[in-house]
């Protein structure tokens, strides 16, 4: 196992800021992963897990402790019982697994293509896009537990996973990494085109749509809005959506309706669990005066996408961050609702 020192964090993100890792490693097998959480621990240096670097903001000044990268790979699959199984490294692609689902016609994460980013995250955030969320295909994952150093095997139903959210972001974090995870998926099944643009996409094929003409549209629809990571694009240095979309209660969604009638506009919602609201974060931030294209010089909005915040060329993070609060105090006072960012935020 190989230790750096002083390592640069920016080229190992989307975004493409941040300071270096003061101790660096790449672990390729559990083994390694247990080695260097001991490593850091008995050196008393904190421990920070970087995967394909996607939903991340590294302060300028860097980590101050040991970055282990997961690099565990490997997808194997087996079929059982009418359901395809696939165990995936931690480390491997995310779109390289999802191309390979599709590949074997199972289908379950077709519309996930094109998210930037590798396995090992997905279960954290419960990654989601265009209909599907892999809370809905996880069948189980392995994790170090960092406080025993024994490795934990997950169900389900363990994770706890909810909207972007599962235990390992929120009651737990910190406390695992995740070493593999297993997809359930269906072989044969037809793909899932229930969002608003793969409707459109689709809406005058005369002949159904197979699970790659649906991984297909969703990549280009991501490309579409700067969403998909493409050599020489001006928008595609960013983290993604930067703001998940409100899920608002009933009474919290009739006062923002309300708002939106003084101001003589609809807001657009989507039901939710237990009679709530989702509502878009996009519109938010375009009726509050940022503009799609928007920007502080090195630091701006999408000019394809308004939740996407991207770094133009010499960003900070410093400018980063003064920019994303600069977009949630002016939502916060146009429709009393306090945006909250999907990225993580490392070192500050």
């Amino acid at each position: 196992m190989l230790i750096q020192e002083n390592v640069p964090l920016a080229p190992l993100t989307t975004m493409g800021v941040g300071g270096p890792a003061r101790y660096f490693v790449e672990a390729t097998t559990a083994a390694e992963v247990r080695e260097a959480a001991q490593y850091a621990d008995s050196r008393k240096l904190p421990l920070f897990v970087l995967g394909g670097g996607s939903n991340l903001i590294v302060a300028d000044r860097g980590w101050p402790g040991l970055v282990l990268k997961v690099g565990i790979g490997g997808i194997n699959h087996r079929h059982g019982h009418g359901t395809a199984y696939f165990d995936v490294g931690a480390g491997e692609e995310w779109d390289g697994f999802v191309a390979a689902a599709v590949g074997h016609n199972c289908a379950g994460v077709e519309c996930l293509s094109g998210i930037p980013g590798s396995v090992g995250g997905t279960p954290v955030q419960n990654v989601g896009a265009y209909g599907q969320e892999v809370a809905e295909t996880i069948e189980s994952l392995a994790a170090l537990d960092l406080n025993s150093g024994e490795e934990q095997e997950f169900d389900n139903e363990d994770c706890g996973f909810a909207y972007r959210t599962s235990i390992f972001n929120t009651s737990q974090r910190g406390r695992y990494v995740i070493l593999r995870v297993t997809y359930a998926l269906r072989p044969g099944w037809e793909p899932r085109l229930a969002y608003a643009d793969l409707k459109t996409y689709f809406a005058n094929w005369e002949r159904k749509p197979t699970l790659g003409d649906a991984r297909e549209a969703v990549r280009k629809i991501r490309a579409s809005k700067s969403m998909l990571i493409t050599p020489g694009e001006e928008d595609c240095r960013s983290a993604g959506s930067f703001f998940k979309n409100p899920v608002l209660s009933a009474e919290q969604f009739e006062q923002l309706r309300r708002r939106a009638a003084a101001s003589n506009v609809e807001i657009p919602s989507y039901p939710a669990l237990d009679a709530q609201k989702k509502v878009s974060a996009a519109w938010l931030v375009e009726h509050s005066g940022f503009s799609k294209g928007y920007g502080h010089g090195a630091v701006g909005i999408s000019h394809k996408h308004a939740l996407a915040i991207v770094n133009h060329g010499e960003a900070t993070a410093a400018g980063i961050v003064a920019f994303k609060d600069e977009i949630e105090r002016r939502v916060e006072e146009s429709w009393g609702i306090r945006l909250e960012p999907e990225p993580v935020f490392v070192g500050f």
